[in-house]
């Protein structure tokens, strides 16, 4: 599948690893296109919207633009990621969100303790994957981002860590990466449009061990307008300032889709207003 950028961050040869990804050190720069999310406009999953309104978050919103329209704001988000300040901005942004740590907590309780692989989609600067091997010591990692400063951050969290950092557009399909014990992703796939968070649940689905678990810690739609002022008023930001960027997908359909690729034991394990947990097992 597509190539990728990574570092020198594994420390044995990994047997579940594809060849691909045992020579990943020796790639020379990124083979995919940048991209990002931000507040207000830029995405790190991979895609972004066209600037609008309030329904572009609703998937019974307006039409979305067409392709070339979205290519050019994908390019202008991707710039946004590249600056270390934007990156600042929006982990302090992200640090402030209610609760949160409380549905980390849930997140980890579902990764099982002997995890020896584990997959982190929209890695950011690591903070979701550093919970989870601080339990599982012994665990090797890929990490994946598209923005590069975000992954400078990374690497410093995983310094002298078997953590493998890959330089990556979730718009695009994953690179043959081996199997998995866990996958997980954090405030990541809601900015991808809605047949590439299929096909990439597909894709996760495909890439787990029987018995691997996929754990989203997501922001979804809200059922209700009233809701969905409501959730912009705890986290202490005004409605104006929503990212056109997001691609919000309600809880019920999203759990419809990972039970349609084949997961088991899919639920919403944690909820508050427009977060959630969103857990699947492959039998």
């Amino acid at each position: 599948m597509g190539g990728f950028h990574s570092d020198h961050q594994r420390h044995q040869p990994d047997p579940d690893a594809p060849p691909c990804v045992a020579r990943a050190s020796k790639v020379a720069g990124p083979r995919l296109g940048d991209c990002a999310r931000s507040t207000p406009t830029p995405t790190r999953s991979g895609t972004a919207a066209a600037p609008g309104s309030r329904a572009t978050r609703i998937r019974s919103g307006p039409r979305r633009p067409d392709r070339s329209i979205r290519k050019r704001h994908h390019v202008v988000v991707a710039n946004e990621w590249k600056k270390s300040e934007h990156v600042d901005h929006y982990l302090a942004l992200v640090d402030t969100v209610p609760h949160r740590a409380e549905g980390e907590s849930v997140l980890l309780e579902q990764v099982p303790l002997a995890a020896r692989r584990i997959l982190d989609l929209g890695t950011g600067d690591g903070r979701l994957l550093d919970l989870v091997r601080a339990d599982r010591p012994t665990s090797v990692a890929v990490a994946v981002d598209v923005s590069e400063p975000m992954l400078e951050r990374a690497r410093e969290r995983f310094a002298d860590q078997p953590v493998e950092l890959l330089h990556h557009d979730l718009a695009e399909p994953l690179p043959d990466l081996g199997r998995f014990d866990s996958v997980v992703s954090s405030l990541a796939i809601h900015h991808l449009e809605d047949e590439r968070k299929r096909s990439l649940y597909a894709e996760i689905f495909a890439g787990l061990k029987p018995g691997g678990v996929f754990a989203n810690f997501e922001h979804v739609a809200s059922p209700t307008a009233r809701l969905h002022r409501r959730f912009y008023e705890a986290i202490g930001e005004p409605l104006e300032w929503e990212d056109p960027s997001d691609r919000l997908v309600d809880v019920e359909t999203q759990l419809r889709w990972l039970r349609e690729v084949g997961f088991e034991d899919v639920d919403c394990y944690w909820k508050w207003l427009e977060v959630a947990l969103l857990v699947g097992v492959k039998p």
